[in-house]
Parts: structure tokens; sequence; C-alpha cells
């Protein structure tokens, strides 16, 4: 039965989940881009002038600039596809969701590993390519999740 009701289901495809990606890629770079900005004139500012310390200082520029990055994503992919619309803004915008093997909503766990996921996933992009060559749309990160990116 259960596999029925996901034949059913209208799975998106490769071309609207990279425009999805694109939109998340603009509705989470425009603000981190800022915000790493005025963090890198925190941490920079104090040693221009300093060709030693410089070097330091843009050591821990890129390092807090990689872990902002990450802790902002997964804070957003977190709430937002395991919320009741389960989907970020580009999925709304889109009109898809993520939805785990009966339709319903990913825990925040399901949706972490998901998003862990996507690193494998974006090697050489094939596990993204992945979704164009699959019979239910599956990205590598569908695949070790079980989820689904289906059309509401």
């Amino acid at each position: 039965m259960e596999s029925m009701v996901l034949t059913e289901r209208k799975y998106a495809g490769f071309w609207i989940r990279f425009v999805a990606s694109l939109i998340d890629g603009f509705v989470l770079g425009i603000p981190l881009f800022f915000l790493q900005m005025f963090i890198n004139l925190l941490i920079l500012a104090p040693v221009i002038g300093n060709q030693a310390q410089m070097i330091t200082a843009n050591m821990a520029v890129m390092f807090v600039n990689g872990v902002l990055s990450t802790v902002v994503a997964i804070v957003y992919y977190g709430m937002m596809e395991s919320s009741s619309q389960q989907a970020t803004h580009d999925k709304m915008v889109i009109g898809v969701k993520v939805a785990d093997e009966n339709g319903g909503r990913l825990s925040l766990r399901r949706v972490l590993l998901r998003y862990i996921g996507k690193f494998l996933s974006a090697i050489l992009y094939i596990g993204d390519i992945m979704v164009a060559f699959t019979e239910r749309k599956h990205a590598l990160h569908d695949f070790i999740t079980k989820t689904y990116v289906v059309y509401k």
C-alpha cells in the first residue's frame, strides 16, 4: 500500500530542484554575506598594518565564516523542513515539500541527516544529478534518509 501511495505522487525533478536551490542560495547567501562582512571587519580592523597578525586574523576569518555558514544553514534547513510547511522558502515558492515515506513531516533528526547527506551529494554533483535518472527523483541525500521532494 505504501509504495502505491508514493507512486501516485508527483516528484519534483532535477530542474525544479535546481531552481529551488538557486532561490535558497539568495535567501541564505545575501544575509550571510552582510553578516560575514561585519564579522570580518570586527576581526581584521584591529590588526590592519600588522603583517604578522593579519595572517592569523585571515585564518580566523575563514574559520569563523565557515562555522557561521554551516550553523545558519543547519538552523535554516532544520527549522523549515521539519516545520508544518515541510519546506524552505524556495520550496514554498515553487510548490514542493520534503516528505517521509508516508508523505509526512520529517523529524529534526532526519532533516539534519539529510543536510549532512547533501555534502555527499555535492561531490562532483553526482548525488544531485541522480535526480534526473531515478524513478522517484531521488538525490543521494534522499536515498540515505528515505525522503522525497514532492509537489504539494
